[in-house]
Protein backbone atom coordinates (compact mmCIF):
# COMPACT_ATOMS: atom_id res chain seq x y z
CA UNK A 1 0.00 0.00 0.00
CA UNK A 2 2.93 2.38 0.69
CA UNK A 3 4.08 2.12 -2.92
CA UNK A 4 0.57 2.82 -4.17
CA UNK A 5 0.30 5.92 -1.95
CA UNK A 6 3.63 7.22 -3.26
CA UNK A 7 2.63 6.53 -6.86
CA UNK A 8 -0.67 8.41 -6.54
CA UNK A 9 0.45 11.08 -4.09
CA UNK A 10 -0.65 13.83 -6.46
CA UNK A 11 -3.93 12.14 -7.37
CA UNK A 12 -6.43 13.20 -4.65
CA UNK A 13 -9.25 11.13 -6.14
CA UNK A 14 -7.25 7.88 -6.05
CA UNK A 15 -6.03 8.55 -2.51
CA UNK A 16 -9.60 9.16 -1.36
CA UNK A 17 -10.70 5.88 -2.95
CA UNK A 18 -7.84 4.02 -1.24
CA UNK A 19 -8.76 5.54 2.12
CA UNK A 20 -12.47 4.75 1.87
CA UNK A 21 -11.71 1.15 0.82
CA UNK A 22 -9.09 0.38 3.50
CA UNK A 23 -9.16 3.06 6.18
CA UNK A 24 -7.00 1.44 8.86
CA UNK A 25 -4.32 -0.01 6.53
CA UNK A 26 -4.19 3.33 4.68
CA UNK A 27 -3.67 5.26 7.92
CA UNK A 28 -0.92 2.91 9.08
CA UNK A 29 0.91 3.00 5.74
CA UNK A 30 0.61 6.78 5.45
CA UNK A 31 1.87 7.29 9.04
CA UNK A 32 5.01 5.38 8.14
CA UNK A 33 5.52 7.41 4.96
CA UNK A 34 4.72 10.87 6.31
CA UNK A 35 8.13 11.68 7.90
CA UNK A 36 9.71 11.59 4.43
CA UNK A 37 6.77 13.41 2.80
CA UNK A 38 6.56 16.24 5.31
CA UNK A 39 6.35 19.59 3.54
CA UNK A 40 4.28 18.27 0.66
CA UNK A 41 0.98 20.19 0.79
CA UNK A 42 -1.21 17.22 -0.02
CA UNK A 43 0.69 14.97 2.41
CA UNK A 44 0.36 17.59 5.16
CA UNK A 45 -3.37 17.76 4.49
CA UNK A 46 -3.77 13.98 4.78
CA UNK A 47 -1.71 13.95 7.96
CA UNK A 48 -4.02 16.49 9.57
CA UNK A 49 -7.09 14.67 8.32
CA UNK A 50 -5.99 11.25 9.57
CA UNK A 51 -4.79 12.46 12.95
CA UNK A 52 -7.48 15.00 13.70
CA UNK A 53 -9.22 14.18 16.97
CA UNK A 54 -12.41 15.55 18.37
CA UNK A 55 -14.22 15.03 21.65
CA UNK A 56 -17.57 14.96 19.87
CA UNK A 57 -19.23 11.60 19.23
CA UNK A 58 -19.77 10.77 15.56
CA UNK A 59 -23.16 9.09 15.11
CA UNK A 60 -22.46 8.12 11.52
CA UNK A 61 -24.93 8.52 8.70
CA UNK A 62 -28.69 8.27 9.17
CA UNK A 63 -28.83 5.13 7.02
CA UNK A 64 -26.10 3.46 9.09
CA UNK A 65 -27.89 4.27 12.35
CA UNK A 66 -31.18 2.98 10.91
CA UNK A 67 -29.46 -0.23 9.77
CA UNK A 68 -28.09 -0.86 13.28
CA UNK A 69 -31.49 -0.21 14.90
CA UNK A 70 -33.28 -2.62 12.55
CA UNK A 71 -30.52 -5.25 12.92
CA UNK A 72 -30.74 -4.94 16.72
CA UNK A 73 -34.50 -5.47 16.65
CA UNK A 74 -34.08 -8.50 14.38
CA UNK A 75 -31.40 -9.95 16.68
CA UNK A 76 -33.68 -9.45 19.69
CA UNK A 77 -36.58 -11.08 17.85
CA UNK A 78 -34.41 -14.12 17.05
CA UNK A 79 -33.45 -14.35 20.72
CA UNK A 80 -37.16 -14.38 21.62
CA UNK A 81 -38.13 -17.13 19.14
CA UNK A 82 -38.37 -19.89 21.81
CA UNK A 83 -40.98 -17.87 23.70
CA UNK A 84 -42.83 -16.76 20.57
CA UNK A 85 -42.96 -20.18 18.90
CA UNK A 86 -42.99 -22.43 22.00
CA UNK A 87 -39.60 -23.95 21.10
CA UNK A 88 -37.54 -25.84 23.67
CA UNK A 89 -35.16 -23.15 25.00
CA UNK A 90 -32.24 -25.47 25.72
CA UNK A 91 -32.48 -27.05 22.27
CA UNK A 92 -32.76 -23.66 20.56
CA UNK A 93 -30.03 -21.74 22.38
CA UNK A 94 -27.40 -24.51 22.39
CA UNK A 95 -27.67 -24.80 18.62
CA UNK A 96 -28.55 -21.27 17.53
CA UNK A 97 -26.90 -18.86 19.98
CA UNK A 98 -24.42 -17.77 17.30
CA UNK A 99 -27.20 -16.88 14.85
CA UNK A 100 -28.57 -14.19 17.17
CA UNK A 101 -25.71 -11.76 16.51
CA UNK A 102 -23.16 -13.02 13.95
CA UNK A 103 -25.39 -12.86 10.82
CA UNK A 104 -26.46 -9.33 11.74
CA UNK A 105 -22.83 -8.26 12.18
CA UNK A 106 -21.88 -9.95 8.88
CA UNK A 107 -24.74 -8.10 7.16
CA UNK A 108 -23.54 -4.82 8.68
CA UNK A 109 -19.99 -5.18 7.34
CA UNK A 110 -21.18 -6.54 3.99
CA UNK A 111 -23.34 -3.42 3.65
CA UNK A 112 -20.70 -1.04 5.01
CA UNK A 113 -17.91 -2.47 2.81
CA UNK A 114 -20.21 -2.54 -0.25
CA UNK A 115 -19.39 -6.17 -1.00
CA UNK A 116 -20.22 -7.58 -4.41
CA UNK A 117 -23.32 -9.70 -4.98
CA UNK A 118 -21.17 -12.82 -5.24
CA UNK A 119 -19.51 -12.23 -1.87
CA UNK A 120 -22.84 -11.46 -0.20
CA UNK A 121 -24.25 -14.68 -1.69
CA UNK A 122 -21.29 -16.63 -0.27
CA UNK A 123 -21.89 -15.16 3.21
CA UNK A 124 -25.63 -15.88 3.01
CA UNK A 125 -25.12 -19.43 1.68
CA UNK A 126 -22.53 -20.46 4.30
CA UNK A 127 -24.60 -18.96 7.12
CA UNK A 128 -27.76 -20.71 5.89
CA UNK A 129 -25.85 -23.99 5.48
CA UNK A 130 -24.74 -23.79 9.10
CA UNK A 131 -28.27 -22.96 10.26
CA UNK A 132 -29.84 -25.90 8.41
CA UNK A 133 -27.12 -28.39 9.32
CA UNK A 134 -27.06 -27.72 13.07
CA UNK A 135 -30.85 -27.78 13.41
CA UNK A 136 -31.29 -31.00 11.45
CA UNK A 137 -28.82 -32.94 13.59
CA UNK A 138 -30.65 -35.56 15.67
CA UNK A 139 -31.34 -34.68 19.31
CA UNK A 140 -29.04 -37.28 20.85
CA UNK A 141 -28.62 -36.99 24.61
CA UNK A 142 -25.01 -36.71 25.81
CA UNK A 143 -23.61 -36.45 22.29
CA UNK A 144 -20.03 -35.17 22.31
CA UNK A 145 -20.07 -34.52 18.56
CA UNK A 146 -23.24 -32.42 18.88
CA UNK A 147 -21.65 -30.29 21.61
CA UNK A 148 -18.45 -29.91 19.58
CA UNK A 149 -20.44 -29.00 16.48
CA UNK A 150 -22.41 -26.33 18.36
CA UNK A 151 -19.24 -24.81 19.85
CA UNK A 152 -17.32 -24.79 16.58
CA UNK A 153 -20.34 -23.48 14.68
CA UNK A 154 -19.99 -20.23 16.64
CA UNK A 155 -16.31 -20.10 15.57
CA UNK A 156 -17.39 -20.87 11.99
CA UNK A 157 -19.81 -17.91 12.07
CA UNK A 158 -17.04 -15.76 13.58
CA UNK A 159 -14.89 -16.68 10.57
CA UNK A 160 -17.69 -15.73 8.17
CA UNK A 161 -17.90 -12.39 9.97
CA UNK A 162 -14.16 -12.02 9.38
CA UNK A 163 -14.70 -12.53 5.65
CA UNK A 164 -17.38 -9.81 5.67
CA UNK A 165 -15.03 -7.51 7.59
CA UNK A 166 -12.02 -8.11 5.32
CA UNK A 167 -14.16 -8.06 2.20
CA UNK A 168 -12.01 -10.32 0.07
CA UNK A 169 -10.89 -13.96 0.07
CA UNK A 170 -7.31 -13.25 -0.99
CA UNK A 171 -4.60 -12.68 1.57
CA UNK A 172 -4.68 -9.25 3.17
CA UNK A 173 -2.64 -9.26 6.39
CA UNK A 174 -3.49 -5.67 7.33
CA UNK A 175 -7.23 -6.27 7.14
CA UNK A 176 -7.00 -9.58 8.99
CA UNK A 177 -5.08 -7.93 11.82
CA UNK A 178 -7.64 -5.14 11.68
CA UNK A 179 -10.30 -7.79 12.27
CA UNK A 180 -8.49 -9.00 15.40
CA UNK A 181 -8.18 -5.40 16.57
CA UNK A 182 -11.90 -4.90 15.97
CA UNK A 183 -12.61 -7.91 18.18
CA UNK A 184 -10.48 -6.47 20.98
CA UNK A 185 -12.17 -3.09 20.69
CA UNK A 186 -15.59 -4.76 20.55
CA UNK A 187 -14.95 -6.68 23.77
CA UNK A 188 -14.04 -3.44 25.55
CA UNK A 189 -16.98 -1.45 24.14
CA UNK A 190 -19.57 -4.21 24.64
CA UNK A 191 -18.41 -4.72 28.23
CA UNK A 192 -18.88 -1.01 28.92
CA UNK A 193 -22.34 -1.08 27.32
CA UNK A 194 -23.38 -4.10 29.39
CA UNK A 195 -22.11 -2.52 32.62
CA UNK A 196 -24.04 0.67 31.85
CA UNK A 197 -27.09 -1.41 30.95
CA UNK A 198 -26.89 -3.37 34.19
CA UNK A 199 -26.72 -0.13 36.21
CA UNK A 200 -29.68 1.33 34.32
CA UNK A 201 -31.66 -1.90 34.80
CA UNK A 202 -31.01 -1.88 38.54
CA UNK A 203 -32.11 1.74 38.84
CA UNK A 204 -35.21 1.20 36.68
CA UNK A 205 -36.39 -1.89 38.61
CA UNK A 206 -35.65 -0.16 41.92
CA UNK A 207 -37.60 2.97 41.00
CA UNK A 208 -40.67 1.01 39.89
CA UNK A 209 -40.55 -1.14 43.03
CA UNK A 210 -40.75 2.05 45.12
CA UNK A 211 -44.17 2.81 43.67
CA UNK A 212 -45.43 -0.75 44.01
CA UNK A 213 -44.75 -2.22 40.53
CA UNK A 214 -42.81 -5.47 40.21
CA UNK A 215 -41.51 -5.30 36.65
CA UNK A 216 -38.60 -7.76 36.94
CA UNK A 217 -40.21 -10.55 34.87
CA UNK A 218 -41.41 -8.31 32.04
CA UNK A 219 -38.20 -6.27 32.05
CA UNK A 220 -35.85 -9.25 31.79
CA UNK A 221 -38.06 -11.15 29.32
CA UNK A 222 -38.17 -8.27 26.85
CA UNK A 223 -35.98 -5.22 27.56
CA UNK A 224 -32.97 -7.19 28.83
CA UNK A 225 -33.14 -9.82 26.06
CA UNK A 226 -33.28 -7.19 23.32
CA UNK A 227 -30.55 -5.19 25.08
CA UNK A 228 -28.19 -8.18 25.28
CA UNK A 229 -28.75 -9.01 21.61
CA UNK A 230 -28.20 -5.38 20.58
CA UNK A 231 -25.05 -4.76 22.67
CA UNK A 232 -22.50 -6.26 20.18
CA UNK A 233 -24.21 -4.48 17.28
CA UNK A 234 -24.23 -1.12 19.04
CA UNK A 235 -20.64 -1.74 20.18
CA UNK A 236 -19.60 -2.47 16.59
CA UNK A 237 -21.37 0.65 15.34
CA UNK A 238 -19.62 2.84 17.92
CA UNK A 239 -16.16 1.38 17.32
CA UNK A 240 -16.51 1.79 13.56
CA UNK A 241 -17.83 5.37 13.66
CA UNK A 242 -15.68 6.48 16.62
CA UNK A 243 -12.43 4.47 16.61
CA UNK A 244 -10.94 6.95 19.06
CA UNK A 245 -13.36 5.81 21.80
CA UNK A 246 -11.45 2.62 22.58
CA UNK A 247 -8.58 2.96 20.13
CA UNK A 248 -6.28 4.06 22.94
CA UNK A 249 -7.81 1.88 25.67
CA UNK A 250 -7.22 -1.53 24.08
CA UNK A 251 -3.45 -1.03 23.57
CA UNK A 252 -3.11 0.10 27.20
CA UNK A 253 -4.97 -2.98 28.42
CA UNK A 254 -2.75 -5.20 26.26
CA UNK A 255 0.42 -3.54 27.60
CA UNK A 256 -0.72 -3.90 31.22
CA UNK A 257 -1.89 -7.50 31.04
CA UNK A 258 0.92 -8.98 28.91
CA UNK A 259 3.61 -8.77 31.66
CA UNK A 260 1.08 -9.69 34.36
CA UNK A 261 -0.02 -12.80 32.48
CA UNK A 262 3.63 -13.74 31.86
CA UNK A 263 4.42 -13.59 35.59
CA UNK A 264 1.21 -15.46 36.44
CA UNK A 265 1.98 -18.23 33.94
CA UNK A 266 5.50 -18.78 35.23
CA UNK A 267 4.30 -18.91 38.86
CA UNK A 268 1.45 -21.21 37.86
CA UNK A 269 3.74 -23.68 36.07
CA UNK A 270 6.06 -23.82 39.09
CA UNK A 271 3.10 -24.24 41.47
CA UNK A 272 1.69 -27.00 39.28
CA UNK A 273 4.88 -29.03 39.66
CA UNK A 274 4.73 -28.83 43.45
CA UNK A 275 0.95 -29.36 43.67
CA UNK A 276 1.08 -32.87 42.28
CA UNK A 277 -1.69 -32.07 39.82
CA UNK A 278 -1.17 -32.90 36.17
CA UNK A 279 -3.24 -32.79 32.98
CA UNK A 280 -2.32 -36.37 32.08
CA UNK A 281 -4.68 -38.05 34.52
CA UNK A 282 -7.01 -35.22 35.55
CA UNK A 283 -9.59 -34.41 32.84
CA UNK A 284 -10.91 -31.26 34.56
CA UNK A 285 -7.37 -29.97 35.00
CA UNK A 286 -6.73 -30.55 31.27
CA UNK A 287 -9.84 -28.54 30.35
CA UNK A 288 -8.73 -25.63 32.53
CA UNK A 289 -5.25 -25.87 31.03
CA UNK A 290 -6.76 -25.60 27.53
CA UNK A 291 -8.87 -22.61 28.50
CA UNK A 292 -5.75 -20.95 29.95
CA UNK A 293 -3.89 -21.64 26.72
CA UNK A 294 -6.58 -20.10 24.50
CA UNK A 295 -6.86 -17.04 26.75
CA UNK A 296 -3.11 -16.37 26.73
CA UNK A 297 -2.89 -16.93 22.98
CA UNK A 298 -5.69 -14.39 22.50
CA UNK A 299 -3.75 -11.83 24.58
CA UNK A 300 -0.66 -12.35 22.39
CA UNK A 301 -2.64 -12.05 19.16
CA UNK A 302 -4.57 -8.97 20.29
CA UNK A 303 -1.36 -7.35 21.56
CA UNK A 304 0.21 -7.75 18.13
CA UNK A 305 -2.98 -6.56 16.39
CA UNK A 306 -3.06 -3.47 18.64
CA UNK A 307 0.59 -2.80 18.04
CA UNK A 308 1.82 0.17 16.08
CA UNK A 309 4.79 -0.30 13.81
CA UNK A 310 7.00 1.17 16.51
CA UNK A 311 7.14 -1.01 19.62
CA UNK A 312 9.65 -0.82 22.43
CA UNK A 313 12.25 -3.53 22.93
CA UNK A 314 10.82 -4.26 26.38
CA UNK A 315 7.36 -4.91 24.97
CA UNK A 316 8.76 -7.22 22.31
CA UNK A 317 10.74 -9.14 24.94
CA UNK A 318 7.62 -9.55 27.09
CA UNK A 319 5.58 -10.86 24.17
CA UNK A 320 8.44 -13.14 23.09
CA UNK A 321 8.78 -14.65 26.58
CA UNK A 322 5.01 -14.94 26.86
CA UNK A 323 4.99 -16.80 23.54
CA UNK A 324 7.76 -19.15 24.72
CA UNK A 325 5.95 -19.95 27.97
CA UNK A 326 2.69 -20.45 26.06
CA UNK A 327 4.45 -22.88 23.71
CA UNK A 328 5.57 -24.83 26.80
CA UNK A 329 2.00 -24.87 28.15
CA UNK A 330 0.71 -25.97 24.76
CA UNK A 331 3.37 -28.67 24.54
CA UNK A 332 2.30 -30.07 27.91
CA UNK A 333 -1.36 -29.99 26.87
CA UNK A 334 -0.64 -31.62 23.52
CA UNK A 335 1.36 -34.44 25.10
CA UNK A 336 -1.36 -34.95 27.73
CA UNK A 337 -3.99 -35.43 25.01
CA UNK A 338 -1.75 -37.91 23.17
CA UNK A 339 -1.27 -39.78 26.47
CA UNK A 340 -5.01 -39.96 27.10
CA UNK A 341 -5.66 -41.21 23.55
CA UNK A 342 -2.98 -43.92 23.91
CA UNK A 343 -4.38 -45.00 27.30
CA UNK A 344 -8.15 -44.75 26.78
CA UNK A 345 -8.64 -44.60 23.02
CA UNK A 346 -10.04 -42.15 20.51
CA UNK A 347 -13.11 -40.05 21.28
CA UNK A 348 -14.55 -37.04 19.41
CA UNK A 349 -13.51 -34.71 22.26
CA UNK A 350 -9.92 -35.94 22.31
CA UNK A 351 -9.54 -35.71 18.54
CA UNK A 352 -11.04 -32.20 18.49
CA UNK A 353 -8.80 -30.98 21.30
CA UNK A 354 -5.75 -32.70 19.77
CA UNK A 355 -6.36 -31.09 16.38
CA UNK A 356 -7.06 -27.65 17.84
CA UNK A 357 -4.00 -27.76 20.09
CA UNK A 358 -1.82 -28.97 17.24
CA UNK A 359 -2.87 -26.03 15.06
CA UNK A 360 -2.34 -23.58 17.93
CA UNK A 361 1.09 -25.07 18.69
CA UNK A 362 2.24 -24.65 15.08
CA UNK A 363 0.93 -21.08 15.00
CA UNK A 364 2.61 -20.19 18.29
CA UNK A 365 5.92 -21.64 17.08
CA UNK A 366 5.68 -19.47 13.95
CA UNK A 367 4.86 -16.40 16.06
CA UNK A 368 7.67 -17.12 18.54
CA UNK A 369 10.14 -17.55 15.69
CA UNK A 370 9.11 -14.18 14.26
CA UNK A 371 9.49 -12.51 17.67
CA UNK A 372 13.00 -13.97 17.87
CA UNK A 373 13.77 -12.59 14.41
CA UNK A 374 12.52 -9.16 15.51
CA UNK A 375 14.81 -9.27 18.55
CA UNK A 376 17.67 -10.37 16.28
CA UNK A 377 17.02 -7.34 14.03
CA UNK A 378 16.31 -9.64 11.08
CA UNK A 379 12.77 -8.34 10.58
CA UNK A 380 10.29 -5.88 12.10
CA UNK A 381 7.08 -6.40 14.04
CA UNK A 382 5.07 -6.72 10.84
CA UNK A 383 6.57 -10.20 10.44
CA UNK A 384 4.76 -11.30 13.60
CA UNK A 385 1.51 -9.86 12.30
CA UNK A 386 1.90 -11.78 9.04
CA UNK A 387 2.51 -15.03 10.95
CA UNK A 388 -0.80 -14.50 12.75
CA UNK A 389 -2.85 -13.17 9.84
CA UNK A 390 -1.80 -15.78 7.29
CA UNK A 391 -2.76 -18.60 9.69
CA UNK A 392 -6.35 -17.48 10.39
CA UNK A 393 -7.88 -19.34 7.39
CA UNK A 394 -6.48 -22.61 8.77
CA UNK A 395 -8.55 -22.17 11.91
CA UNK A 396 -11.56 -21.56 9.66
CA UNK A 397 -10.96 -24.87 7.87
CA UNK A 398 -10.72 -26.64 11.23
CA UNK A 399 -14.09 -25.22 12.34
CA UNK A 400 -15.62 -26.62 9.13
CA UNK A 401 -14.19 -30.07 9.86
CA UNK A 402 -15.40 -30.19 13.47
CA UNK A 403 -18.78 -28.57 12.80
CA UNK A 404 -19.86 -30.45 9.68
CA UNK A 405 -17.71 -33.59 9.40
CA UNK A 406 -17.25 -34.81 12.99
CA UNK A 407 -20.96 -35.66 13.50
CA UNK A 408 -20.83 -37.79 10.34
CA UNK A 409 -17.52 -39.51 11.14
CA UNK A 410 -18.29 -40.34 14.78
CA UNK A 411 -21.96 -41.14 14.29
CA UNK A 412 -23.32 -38.52 16.72
CA UNK A 413 -21.55 -40.17 19.69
Amino acid sequence: MKDEILTHLNDPGHLEKMYRTNKLPFKRAFSKLYPELKGNTLADFWNERLNYETEEINWGTRSELLFVIIASLVAGAIAKLPALLAINEELFYTRNIGFIVFPALSAYFAWKNKLSTGKIAFIAFTTLAGLIFINFLPDVKKSDTLILSCIHLALFLWSILGFAFVGEPKRNDEKRLGYLKYNGDLVVMTTLILIAGAIMSGITIGLFSLIGYKIEAVYFNYVAIFGLAAAPLVGTYLTQTNPQLVGKVSPVIAKIFSPLVLVMLIIYLVAMIYSGKDPYNDREFLLIFNALLIGVMAIIFFSVAETSKTKSQTEIWILFLLSVVTVIVNGVTFSAILFRISEWGITPNRVAVLGGNGLILINLLLVTTQFFRVLSKKTNITGVGKAIASYLPIYFLWTIIVTFIFPLIFGFK
